[in-house]
């Protein structure tokens, strides 16, 4: 059943509360830092009332283009059962060519969208949360010394917590968000009756003549203006979770109306007192409210940031069963939410990169120059994925769709163009992880295909062992011998291997190879397919979604209705494990070789991510030159 079947069957608020403790962190914490950048960032535009209308303005149309139209009434249609985010949209794009190298292209320039978003997973926590304790200093000056360490003692908690799970923290996120949305909107409110002049900011004119009257400087502006819509791509991404219709209800209804009173409201505080540009946040609240402010937006940013680790570890998952990742441990911390996982290395390498950053940055103002270039690169990705799915799959003629790619495409592009001058002062950061976490997936998605190739130069065919049994069979013992494949057509190692050593057969020889569809999910009905051979052979297709949780022995244990029954204790899993050995003339480049054997030697065994008992594995190496 896709997300929004899901969502239809649960009353439609309760659902749109609940997305809106996960979906919108990121988004709904812009206003701590936006304004702020825009007007005392590196390329801040002087504060008038003119040049403040603009920006609102700009902040109101961004929100309205980027955020309303092109991911909650366009993109988000785009779904893969349900599903969301760049991996589901690469899948759609991808079922529209058939060219081998167009398919390789859009999944490298998927899989480098994908790769950004750990770039995002590094500077949200760690700007969220510098932003939200700074309001300390503005409470008392005196507590300038204590925000770095403080900010660093919660990030660190955060990540700590993340063992054991969010099943529990996640009950009480709607609610404070829905809490925290409501604060900014009274806030915004309250400022915006003292000086209503600055409604008229949603007029686009005032946007067209902030450019008129700061030209170049006015473009830079847009680097900082597009903190605003940081976390729009989350509303895609998180479908999934929630449905199509609730995540529109609680941005139009809620979400969108609360972030910009609380814009107009800064603007309006800005206008009135240009000396409040320092922190405009912070200084729309009564002082006697300022430190409980302080906690909230604290709390606020922790499950921004809860989600953005959230969704690392879910796409880690995903890139894993596509093959292109290593086998890693994921360890699921709820037994009623499949999507609770945690994964220990994503976790501390993500824990790791964030304190760097904050130790480095030391400010929110100085992290806000990392911040935006991949978001927006991002979106530049989304844009033009859509654009084949629109003229692909959705069959749009070529006027409508190109009309569709040059308005989205031109906005996502003038806010990356504003975003790149940042890159000497900290935009490298995203883009260096990104292409580094790229760099590795591609090698590992490249590096197995070469050894498959080499492997297959190896394989013996299983149609030839078969008919060899006719005038040479083996011993044949009790029970039933499982051996996994990645080639149906072909032996595996590990049963030559127990042939060549032990000298027997099972009476149940069962080759099981395992697939991975462009879908999510896979229903239980559709997971498996058995095929009888000759002399106790069988072979067991299982499918998976992207998203699903690899479990064989509960896979064998639906092959029953089709003839296949298993009594797991009289059943064997024979694996193997290969160790690469480089050698000269292999398709991979020097440095990649190594990359990727590095990789393969590290990854989690087999037996653990299939869920098979470790007590009924049995494990043949051989050496392979690549």
């Amino acid at each position: 059943m896709s997300a929004d079947g899901r969502a239809a069957s649960a009353p439609l608020a309760p659902v749109a509360l609940a997305a809106m403790g996960v979906v919108f962190g990121d988004i709904g914490t812009s206003p701590l830092y936006t304004m702020k950048e825009v007007f005392g960032g590196p390329h801040g535009v002087p504060v008038t009332p003119d040049n403040v209308l603009g920006v609102l303005s700009l902040v109101f149309w961004a929100l309205t283009i980027v955020v309303s139209l092109k991911y909650v009434l366009f993109i988000m249609r785009a779904d893969n059962r349900g599903e969301g985010g760049i991996m589901a949209l690469t899948s759609l794009a991808l079922r529209s060519t058939t060219s081998p190298l167009l398919a390789r292209g859009m999944a490298a320039l998927g899989l480098f969208g994908a790769a950004l978003f750990y770039g995002d997973g590094v500077i949200t926590p760690a700007i969220s949360v510098l932003s939200a304790v700074e309001g300390l200093e503005v409470a008392a000056p005196a507590f300038r010394p204590y925000v770095l360490p403080t900010s660093l003692v919660v990030l660190v908690g955060l990540f700590l917590i993340q063992r054991s799970g969010t099943a529990q923290v996640g009950a009480v996120f709607g609610p404070v968000m829905l809490f925290w949305f409501t604060t900014l909107g009274v806030l915004g409110a309250i400022n915006v009756a003292r000086h209503p002049d600055v409604l008229q900011a949603i007029n686009p004119v005032h946007a067209l003549n902030f450019f008129a009257a700061n030209r170049w400087h006015g473009f830079l502006a847009l680097g900082a203006v597009v903190l605003a819509i940081t976390g729009g791509e989350a509303l895609y991404a998180d479908m999934g979770h929630f449905g199509r219709r609730p995540i529109k209800l609680a941005w139009f209804a809620y979400v969108f109306p609360a972030l910009y009173l609380n814009y107009l409201g800064q603007g309006a505080l800005i206008i009135a007192d240009p000396a409040a540009v320092k922190n405009p946040f912070y200084l729309l609240v009564p002082e006697p409210l300022l430190y409980p402010m302080v906690g909230l937006a604290t709390l606020a940013t922790i499950i921004a940031s809860q989600a953005v680790i959230s969704g690392a570890f879910s796409l880690t998952k995903q890139a894993v069963q596509l093959g292109y990742c290593p086998r890693v441990h994921v360890i699921h911390t709820s037994e009623r939410e499949v999507g609770q996982i945690y994964v220990p290395n994503v976790n501390w390498m993500l824990l790791g990169a964030v304190v760097a950053l904050v130790i480095g940055f030391r400010s929110s103002s100085a992290l806000a120059s990392a911040y935006g270039i991949a978001v927006t690169l991002t979106m530049m990705i989304d844009t033009v994925l859509a654009f084949v799915v629109v003229r692909a799959l959705w069959r749009w003629r070529l006027g409508p769709a190109l009309a569709f790619v040059v308005l989205f495409f031109a906005v996502d592009f003038a806010f990356f163009s504003a975003n790149s001058v940042k890159i000497l002062d900290g935009g490298w950061f995203p883009l260096a992880l990104g292409l580094g976490v790229h760099t590795l997936l591609m090698t590992w998605k490249t590096g197995r295909e070469a050894l498959a190739r080499r492997m297959a130069l190896d394989t013996i065919p299983l149609k030839l062992l078969i008919q060899s049994l006719h005038y040479d069979p083996p011993v044949r013992v009790s029970g039933t011998g499982i051996f996994m494949t990645t080639d149906p057509d072909g032996v595996p190692r590990a049963l030559l291997h127990n042939l060549l050593h032990n000298k027997v057969l099972h009476e149940r020889v069962v080759l099981v190879n395992v697939l991975t569809e462009d879908v999510p999910y896979v229903s239980p009905a559709e997971r498996v397919r058995v095929e009888a051979l000759e002399f106790g052979f069988f072979r067991v297709f299982v499918r998976y979604g992207f998203k699903d949780d690899p479990d064989i022995p509960a896979a064998l244990a639906l092959c029953a209705p089709q003839g296949l029954g298993f009594e797991l204790m009289e059943s064997s899993f024979f694996l193997g494990r290969e160790t690469l050995i480089p050698r000269k003339g292999s398709p991979l480049a020097v440095w990649r070789e190594r990359l990727f054997i590095v990789m393969f030697r590290n990854a989690h065994s087999a037996a653990e991510f299939f869920s098979i008992p470790a007590n009924r594995v049995v494990e043949f190496g051989t050496q392979v030159e690549l």
